[in-house]
């Protein structure tokens, strides 16, 4: 944080700390000492979970290091042996899933690589209900290889008969190309709807999601955070199973992205993480979303489909 800072270029949109806000934001920081309840909490996981209390949240999200070599603004970790990444996931997978409610759900993020460890290492604690698979357009090709462009989040609960999940929250706002009418040219519009910005039809969502789009520099949500998780990918889960005024849990923080979007769709939230730079920028988002609560390609109630959010009928 105290290094030169960057130079940007002028419709660069990334949340950055400033010296005041630094000073200003760390007072807000909570300790493993202070009270969980809509709180950033500075700390080793390890050293947090103990002191937490078993069963507080309603949803817990993990976007925990995947098995790479990744440098998280300074702290680096390091790709393992897939027995030994396992492994790691085993020190603290459990005492996060005593975290959860009974009736709780939780989503863990992965790639390709570290896929097959997560399902494990869940299925020994949770019951799988489904692997959701969402396209990551952003990313570099690769020369030898295919270009890495999904991920997985893996989707569980602590009892299948008893969770909550709300269907009709998440549903998808598509563009209707070939429109149907009831008794042809005239008729009316079946299955989808007719509106001053074209025709669109309400869809129910699958495990395959095709509508997100990675922060960059140009999204006033991005931060300089390597593994950033979108916005609009973490208001699917959090309107999908949790209801306002529930908990939204995140051991791994980040930035601050399910603190914010749970804070910006009325829900609590808590999370844990150990770059304090970190935690200050998603205290600097939180801040930033009492004056704007959008979130980029969700409106009025429903999911739009990339980049077709605003469109006019056309003539």
């Amino acid at each position: 944080m105290e290094e030169k800072e960057k130079v940007r270029a002028g419709r660069n949109r990334t949340i950055v700390l400033s010296k005041e806000d630094i000073k200003r934001l760390r007072p807000r920081l909570g300790t493993t000492e202070t009270e969980y309840l809509d709180k950033t909490i500075n700390s080793d996981l390890l050293t947090a979970l103990p002191l937490l209390p078993d069963e507080f949240a309603d949803l817990i999200i993990i976007d925990p290091p995947y098995n790479l070599t990744k440098n998280f603004g300074g702290k680096v970790f390091n790709e393992r042996k897939d027995d030994a990444y396992e492994e790691y996931l085993k020190t603290w997978f459990p005492q996060v899933c005593r975290k959860l409610k009974p009736n709780g759900s939780l989503y863990m993020c992965g790639d390709w690589k570290c896929t097959a460890a997560l399902q494990r290492i869940i299925e020994k604690e949770l019951t799988i209900l489904n692997r959701i698979t969402w396209q990551r357009e952003k990313g570099r090709g690769a020369k030898a290889n295919w270009k890495n462009g999904m991920e997985d989040i893996w989707f569980a609960v602590k009892n299948p008969s008893d969770y909550y999940f709300n269907l009709d929250a998440v549903k998808i706002k598509r563009r209707v190309i070939a429109p149907y009418r009831e008794g042809g040219k005239g008729g009316k519009p079946k299955d989808w709807e007719e509106t001053d910005d074209g025709n669109f039809r309400l869809t129910c969502p699958s495990n395959f999601w095709d509508d997100i789009s990675v922060p960059f520099w140009s999204m006033p949500e991005n931060t300089d955070h390597p593994t950033q998780k979108p916005e609009k990918l973490y208001a699917k889960l959090i309107l999908a199973s949790s209801k306002p005024g529930d908990l939204v849990f995140d051991p791994f923080l980040g930035s601050g992205t399910a603190s914010v979007v749970a804070k910006k769709l009325g829900r609590h939230w808590c999370g844990i993480e150990l770059s304090e730079e970190y935690c200050l920028l998603a205290e600097k988002r939180l801040e930033l979303a009492d004056a704007d609560n959008s979130i980029q390609g969700y409106s009025d109630g429903v999911f739009w489909e990339r980049n077709t959010a605003g469109l006019q009928k056309k003539n």
